[in-house]
């Protein structure tokens, strides 16, 4: 039997007697065209089997899963590490149930030129999982393709899309109320909470701990905004050295700035944890020189991953769902050596 031929902008451009181009700027929902001539091109478009336009039952089989080039490409391997097992979870996870994950990287260029990668318009595809932290502008341009979605690991408040998370504030809370009970009341908080819902959500679950127990916090032991997405050693040397006086433990919003923070106290010859206890979030299993191992609220990875999957699927089945759906998956505590009871 031969082989159906793949529909084209060009075989749409074609029966329309208009040019390729305009039939990418309809397709993509950018300017240029006029709406009467868009909603034509969109129709033409749906009637040839175009695409994302295409009919959309299982036998299409495919999944999108669109991730920050940024993201695949840590230069830390531990951190690189978290990232590859959670996308390695989503491919995993969508083959278990007979689908094909196109995992397909996002350039700081295209993102910053708000452009969709070529799969969106040129393959059929049952959804979007949209992975890692993107500019909300350009999550917003996935958003209205107007096709299933599902954000996973972060998201924008401002965007009614479903997501799937770990559940943060209630993990980092917990992190929290364990330092409290071993009679820690002097604890600071490092974390980006300007930039990512994660850090925001780890940030206020350590501030509801805080105010749970009656413990009040103090400015100079919090680090809670950043110009970029990862602290530098430097910016928490320069943080600790502005305390007039020390904590007695750290709630840290990722296991890196955690370790980071580590080795700046390792160097003003403040150990972990005979003088400060440190505790982390995610679950990379770092070991520094030292043999110091973090006590770290594990991100559950392959849990996440297979919550979007049905989440995907479902929202799928239900005509492509636009709404603000949160699934959290809860997080586990692992206990390192990095905390102790506070010492008298």
């Amino acid at each position: 039997m031969a082989r159906k031929k793949k529909v084209s902008m060009q075989d749409i451009a074609d029966r329309l007697q208009i040019s390729k181009n305009a039939v990418s700027l309809a397709l993509l929902n950018k300017k240029g065209v006029s709406e009467e001539m868009r909603s034509r091109i969109v129709q033409t478009a749906r009637e040839m089997g175009y695409g994302p336009f295409a009919d959309k039952t299982p036998a299409s089989g495919n999944i999108l899963v669109l991730v920050p080039e940024r993201i695949m490409s840590y230069q830390d391997n531990d951190h690189f590490q978290f990232y590859h097992d959670m996308i390695w979870g989503l491919e995993k996870s969508i083959r278990a149930r007979g689908l094909n994950a196109v995992v397909v990287p996002i350039g700081r260029e295209m993102e910053l030129r708000l452009e969709l990668p070529r799969h969106c318009s040129e393959i059929a595809y049952l959804g979007i999982v949209l992975f890692g932290i993107v500019d909300e502008a350009y999550a917003r341009v996935v958003w209205e393709l107007d096709v299933p979605l599902v954000m996973l690991d972060s998201y924008h408040r401002g965007l009614p899309c479903p997501v799937v998370a770990s559940a943060n504030i209630e993990g980092a809370d917990e992190a929290v109320s364990m330092l409290i009970r071993l009679g820690h009341r002097d604890i600071g908080f490092i974390g980006p909470a300007n930039l990512t819902t994660s850090h925001e959500e780890r940030w206020y679950g350590y501030w509801r701990a805080m105010q749970a127990h009656g413990i009040g916090i103090r400015d100079d032991y919090i680090l809670t905004s950043s110009r970029s997405f990862d602290y530098t050693e430097q910016e928490i040397g320069v943080f600790l050295d502005g305390m007039k006086r020390k904590p007695s433990a750290f709630f840290c919003g990722n296991d890196r700035i955690a370790y980071l923070l580590a080795r700046q106290l390792g160097k003003r010859d403040i150990r972990v944890p005979d003088d400060i206890s440190v505790v982390g979030f995610d679950g990379l299993r770092y070991e520094d020189e030292n043999g110091l191992q973090m006590t770290t609220m594990r991100v559950e990875k392959a849990k996440m991953a297979d919550a979007a999957t049905s989440l995907l699927l479902s929202v799928a089945g239900e005509g492509g769902l636009r709404e603000a759906i949160r699934v959290h998956v809860a997080p586990t505590l692992v206990t390192g050596n990095s905390v102790r009871e506070r010492p008298e």
